[in-house]
């Protein structure tokens, strides 16, 4: 008994070191809430539309960090590398997606008119739109030395077929989410760039 209970305390007291000081809810909780930070600050950041890039690539570069030297997220911290990134290359391809999303937008509307290959196109269509965000949050996940590299993120999703998958399931499931309670919709952005930056962390291609 005597035993039992020297091992119970054992087990609890390294829980407790595993903790930050004033830590109350363990790092678990603390990611969480870092997530939440990030995700609000990468959609107060991607208003101007043409910053999203910028956005994710900041938000994936504090998440990193964090990661790297088990810092907690800070509001600065995400200004800072925001800051970094928003340069003239950047903010030109932040162009890409909204011209992508309107023709997107032009293919679905002719689709929807029941043209002849209608139904192969529709779901072809919709595989393609999940492809280029797959890898354009790949790419905005890469280390300082490919940044932002749409090439780079091709070519890693195409070298690591289960990351690749694994974050194709996310951004279905943000779909969803965003779809079914809109008010989760400025929260998004976190979990889609932390998944995309352990997807790029654990990739064997990195």
């Amino acid at each position: 008994m005597t035993h039992t209970s020297g091992a119970s305390t054992a087990s609890s007291r390294v829980r407790r070191d595993r903790r930050e000081p004033g830590e109350v809810f363990g790092p678990s909780f603390s990611l969480f809430a870092d997530v939440l930070l990030v995700g609000l600050l990468t959609t107060a950041a991607c208003l101007p539309v043409v910053t999203a890039p910028a956005a994710f690539a900041a938000a994936s570069g504090t998440l990193r960090q964090s990661a790297d030297h088990g810092l907690p997220v800070r509001a600065g911290t995400y200004v800072g590398h925001l800051r970094a990134r928003l340069t003239a290359r950047v903010l030109a391809a932040g162009c890409v997606p909204p011209l992508l999303a309107l023709i997107l937008l032009i293919d679905a509307a002719l689709l929807r008119r029941s043209l002849p290959g209608a139904a192969v196109m529709s779901p072809v269509l919709a595989l393609l739109t999940l492809g280029a965000v797959v890898v354009g949050l790949r790419a905005t996940a890469l280390e300082a030395a490919y940044r932002l590299s749409a090439r780079e993120g091709l070519l890693r999703s195409a070298a690591d077929p289960r990351g690749t998958l694994l974050l194709a399931g996310a951004v279905l499931l943000s779909v969803v989410l965003a779809w079914s309670i809109p008010l989760l919709t400025p929260l998004l952005p976190g979990p889609l760039a932390f998944a995309a930056t352990v997807v790029e962390l654990r990739s064997p291609a990195g």
